[in-house]
């Protein structure tokens, strides 16, 4: 493992996740302000996911041919100026500009972690995804808690009565949710800059030079066509099918958690973010330190099997949580699982694909993933104005059926293959 140029990878998606993890907790009220209904919410933070699903597998595959590098670069400049339109934003069209642009340069997690897989090997690849994802958790971890505060902050200091005086400019704006999002925008500029100046590049230009032959020949971008044959393949279809069906059930608890906090709990964005910074706390223990642990002693199908059965108790304890102190526990389960699964399944995709195809494969999952997160909030926040409990249980429900596949798909199949090889030696 090239340890260089792991740490800087590790900083590009902290510092990407900070900034972006600031507009969690205030889109939902911001677009609310500007006259969003739940339906037009939903839409809304669908808009990201939809053109990430066109954005992610032209980034990845573009990263096997050119590098990781560039790549990362359009994806974070992309990241700020999208910042820089939601702190501008007076109105719904500049939020729905700014989704859609991040969401169109928002690969950066799937090229991160094929940056990952250039620079390491299956013995420690799951502990170098396990980093990454740490960076991710420790995002979530900074950037809600900074966004809480700074709301507050523009709520309370940088209120009418302080801007008295000042141009008409400065009055217009929100501060409550303009000064984390101007803060966010300024995260985002140091990123850019240090991909600019920091990172290196993992590919060779003989590796390079291969991944373009290899594009030329196997890869003809993405397609239905390019999917239906990807979920085909034996080992890396049930795996993707897995990645799907999770992550549908994730989508709903992320997208539709602020809503949800606001009509069952009365929370504010500054509560939301207060919770979302636990959550994050969690994702940090589990991707930086018990990934590592548990995947030296279980395989990763058992693993994938064990956080969909955690993930559907979690989300049945939030479909029923009656006060903050029983969402806290329900959100114990949903991180722990989250934070395993979304881990080890990308390890898991890349042990199973070529090296040369390992950028195309992560970016046809996070293509799928941002299917999901299409769906998610649209289906989540109307499931709310039915009934609070809904969203949960139907995310428990999907992730009961994910348990399901993975046990006739993957771990019997790998358990069938293994007594194969024991009859023949």
């Amino acid at each position: 493992m090239r340890k260089s140029g792991m740490f800087t990878v590790f900083m590009v998606v902290f510092i990407g996740l900070t900034g972006f993890s600031f507009l969690i907790p205030l889109l939902p009220f911001l677009a609310l302000q500007y006259g969003a209904n739940e339906f037009v919410l939903g839409l809304l933070l669908a808009s990201y996911a939809l053109f990430q699903l066109i954005g992610a597998p032209i980034l990845g595959r573009l990263s096997d041919r050119y590098g990781r590098r560039p790549v990362l670069l359009v994806s974070t400049l992309g990241t700020f100026v999208s910042l820089l339109l939601v702190a501008f934003a007076q109105n719904l069209v500049l939020l729905f500009a700014s989704r859609i642009l991040d969401g169109l340069t928002g690969g950066n997690i799937a090229v991160a972690q094929a940056y990952v897989t250039d620079v390491t090997d299956e013995h420690n690849r799951s502990r170098g995804l396990g980093m990454l994802g740490a960076a991710f958790g420790l995002g979530f971890i900074f950037g809600p808690a900074l966004s809480g505060v700074l709301s507050a902050v523009g709520r309370d200091v940088v209120n009418p009565a302080a801007m008295e005086g000042t141009s008409t400019f400065l009055q217009s704006f929100n501060w409550e949710y303009a000064l984390p999002a101007f803060v966010a925008s300024a995260i985002g500029l140091v990123n850019v800059l240090q991909v600019i100046f920091t990172l290196p590049e993992s590919l060779t230009e003989e590796r390079r030079a291969e991944l373009k032959a290899s594009a030329a020949s196997d890869q003809r971008g993405f397609s239905l066509g390019a999917l239906q044959r990807t979920l085909e393949r034996p080992r890396i279809g049930p795996l993707l099918v897995i990645r799907f069906l999770f992550s549908v059930a994730f989508s709903m608890f992320q997208a539709a958690f602020s809503l949800w906090g606001a009509v069952k709990l009365g929370m504010d964005a500054t509560g939301v973010a207060g919770v979302l910074t636990y959550v994050g706390f969690i994702q940090v223990f589990v991707q930086g330190f018990a990934v590592g642990k548990l995947t030296d002693r279980f395989s990763d199908a058992w693993l994938l099997f064990w956080a969909a059965i955690g993930m559907t108790v979690g989300l049945a304890g939030w479909a029923i949580s009656p006060s903050v102190p029983a969402l806290l526990l329900a959100m114990l389960p949903i991180s722990f699982s989250g934070g395993v699964f979304n881990t080890v399944i990308n390890s898991a995709l890349t042990k199973t694909a070529s090296r040369s195809e390992a950028g195309g494969i992560l970016g046809i999952s996070a293509s799928l993933e941002s299917f999901t997160r299409v769906i998610g909030p649209v289906v989540g926040n109307s499931l709310i104005g039915l009934g609070t409990w809904l969203p949960g249980i139907f995310g428990a429900g999907v992730t009961a059926a994910t348990a399901l596949f993975a046990w006739n798909r993957v771990i019997k199949v790998e358990a069938h293959e293994k007594e194969k090889v024991g009859h023949a030696d």
